[in-house]
């Protein structure tokens, strides 16, 4: 997939995640995240963004996270929909 446009998906509720995807101007996919918890997971909430962004076949994006405490299948799921959408596509790739 190529991301075509900025999306968002999730809020900054508790427990939540805010997930905005963008196109890049460089190579590859760069992560920006704000984190209470950035010391302690925040490599984990890296590779959980990441692992969704390379199984949906996206290889340059701009990935920005503002992290409320979420957990990892929030995470996951706020990272497929805001890449869905900021890929315009319907072709949806749910994992069983």
């Amino acid at each position: 997939m190529e991301i075509k446009k900025t999306a968002t998906a999730g809020t900054l509720e508790s427990s939540d995640i805010m997930v905005t995807v963008a196109p890049s101007s460089e190579k590859g996919i760069h992560i920006h995240l704000t984190s209470s918890v950035a010391m302690q997971f925040g490599p984990q909430i890296k590779e959980v963004i990441t692992s969704c962004a390379k199984r949906l076949g996206i290889d340059d994006a701009e990935i920005t996270a503002v992290d409320q405490g979420a957990l990892d299948c929030v995470i996951k799921a706020r990272t497929e929909t805001a890449l869905y959408r900021a890929a315009e596509s319907t072709d949806y790739k749910w994992e069983a």
